[in-house]
Parts: structure tokens; sequence; C-alpha cells
């Protein structure tokens, strides 16, 4: 299942049922989990860790060095890991870590879209769908479930919350707190809660409820949003979506951009 026309480093560990497709380039040290699939055209860099049953699709380059002005290429930079069954398309590229025994992370069952772009030191978790074209920094975190829709472009150090959707062309500066629904740009607004998301969370109906009053009361009540959110959280008796939403932000109101990443970037 491995093309003539692949070039693979010896130094490479390529598990079984691998497919290599034409004109594939596997660098040094790289590692491909069982049963994954690699198309035609396919770059992939020194030391990059891919496990199991991922597809990536033609021209995608994974693991090749940061964009960094003035960055020297024999400068030894960190790492990049893939976990299971994601789903990587045409011309997608991922740069690993810009700091040597660190790691750019992707999780399990994503889907990226043709010519998204992930910058070094970013952190996926699972279950994620980014589309087409969208962009993001280095050094985000991009919790669990949330969708990004098509042109989406976003800031370093952001947090993109859990089960989370960001309309298309939405510009995104600052944290997103779980759940909503997010569009515009500079200054992005809160539209709504993510009803799909709160579904594909598995979330209970009581849940659901109460996760719509938090909205409501957060960002549909008079006075400063930050002053609800801590009246809300001194509430014993919340539910846990709830309490994620609440954390999140508190924790980017400790940073001036709304950016609590921001805070450990030295």
């Amino acid at each position: 299942m491995i093309h003539p026309t692949a070039v693979i480093s010896p130094t490479a560990q390529i598990g079984s049922n691998v497919g290599i497709g034409p004109f594939t380039f596997i660098d040094d040290g790289a590692v491909i989990g069982d049963n994954t699939i690699l198309d035609s055209h396919v770059v992939i860099g020194k030391n990059v860790r891919i496990g199991k049953n991922n597809r990536i699709y033609a021209c995608a380059v994974i693991g090749r060095p940061p964009q960094i002005l003035g960055f020297d290429e024999n400068t030894k930079t960190g790492g990049l890991v893939i976990g299971d069954g994601n789903t990587i398309r045409e011309y997608v590229t991922i740069h690993p870590s810009m700091h040597p025994g660190q790691n750019t992370v992707v999780g399990n069952q994503n889907l990226l879209m043709i010519n998204v772009h992930l910058g070094h030191d970013c952190h996926l978790e699972d279950k994620i769908v980014i589309s087409n074209v969208t962009q993001v920094s280095g050094h985000c975190k991009i919790e669990t479930g949330a969708w990004l829709s098509g042109m989406v472009a976003i800031h370093q150090f952001v947090t993109v919350g859990k089960w989370c959707y960001a309309a298309g062309y939405t510009g995104i500066n600052h944290d997103v707190p779980p759940f909503v629904i997010v569009s515009g740009h500079y200054p992005l607004e809160i539209r709504a809660i993510n009803k799909r998301g709160l579904t594909r969370a598995g979330l209970t109906e009581d849940e659901k409820h109460a996760v719509f009053d938090a909205y409501k009361f957060i960002w549909r009540s008079d006075g400063p949003v930050l002053e609800r959110v801590k009246e809300l959280s001194e509430r014993g008796d919340l539910a846990a979506p709830v309490r994620a939403m609440i954390d999140s932000l508190m924790q980017s109101s400790k940073q001036r951009f709304g950016r609590h990443l921001e805070l450990y970037r030295d």
C-alpha cells in the first residue's frame, strides 16, 4: 500500500495497513499509526507522531517549521502529535511547537477542511470541526466539540470553548465561552446559545434549560457582564455546563485583552 514514488526516511516508523500515495514525503523520525492513509503529495515533517485510523488528503503539509519572522530552519523546535480518527483535508498546514520539548497537539476524531491552518503550539481537543480556509494562530486552544465555520480567523493565545459555534468570517480576538454562537469581528458578538452543540454534547434537558437561563442572565440583563457572571458564580447549585461557562468568563477577565493564555506566554 506504499506507492513506489513515495519518499520515506529510513528512521520513520510506519504502522500496519498504512496507505501512502504517490510523491508523499515522510521525514526523519516520523511515526505513522496503523490504518492511517496518506494521499498523494502529502508532506510529513520530522518527528511528527500520527496515531491510528487517520485520513490525510492530498497536498497537506504536516509538521514543517513554524512561520516565524526571521526563523532559522536549523533552530531546534518541538513536536507535533496527532491522535486517532482525524480527517485532514487538502492543503491543510499544521506546525510543530516552536519550543523544544513541547508539542502542538491535535486530539481525536477532528475534521479539518480544505486550507485550514493551525499555527505552532496550538492544542485541539476532540470532535472539532474547522471549515475551509479558517486560520488558527499560534498558542490557541480549541476545546472539544467546537465548530468553526469558513474563513474564521483566530488571534494568538485565544481559547475557544467547548461545543460553541463561530459563524463564517468571524474574527476571534478574545476567549469564547462554551456553548455559545459568535459572529462578527472587532469586536465579535455572542449571539445565542448553540442548541445543536448542546445536543451533540449529550446534555440533559435540565442542563440545557440551565444553560439558556444563564445566557439570558449574563447577556440579556442590565449591567456589566462581569458583574452578572460574579453574581451567578456565587450560587451553589449551578449545573456543570453553566459552571464551565462561568469559569471561562472569569479566566478570560484576568487578562486585559480577554485571552487568559496570554498570562502564560513567557
